[in-house]
């Protein structure tokens, strides 16, 4: 492996730990906030339907964040998976190598950029991006 080979890699694991500790904390902060409106939410009365159908809809959107943080953590954890395998930097579809400035971009990429257009663009993969 050459040098600027080894210098992406470790760039790219640097990124990568340095955002799995990012939402690690941001997961960690959804949690708590969470538990804090479930302990709090018999005291707290809502004065109107208003009130509580944005409470709920706030509600909606912090567990939606919550769940897009986890996801994108399980893909940080895999791509250090792959680095660790020596594997990391290959699409997962057609093996080929993934461009260095799509891996600085999005460094837990799986697929390259041809092949993750053709993934989303297959029916049901809108759930299943990265």
């Amino acid at each position: 492996m050459d040098v600027p080979t080894q210098a992406h890699l470790t760039t790219l694991r640097d990124l990568l730990l340095y955002r799995r500790r990012e939402l690690t904390s941001d997961v960690h902060a959804a949690e708590l906030t969470r538990q804090a409106a479930v302990s709090s939410s018999p005291a707290t009365e809502v004065s109107t339907h208003a009130e509580g159908a944005a409470q709920f809809a706030q509600a909606e959107v912090d567990a939606a964040q919550e769940q897009r943080d986890r996801d994108e953590l399980a893909q940080v954890d895999a791509a250090l998976v792959r680095l660790d395998q020596g594997v990391y930097g290959d699409c997962a579809d057609c093996g080929e190598a993934i461009a260095l400035q799509r891996l600085m971009a999005q460094p837990a990429a799986l697929r390259c950029a041809a092949c993750q257009v053709a993934f989303e663009h297959r029916p049901g993969a809108a759930a299943h991006r990265a």
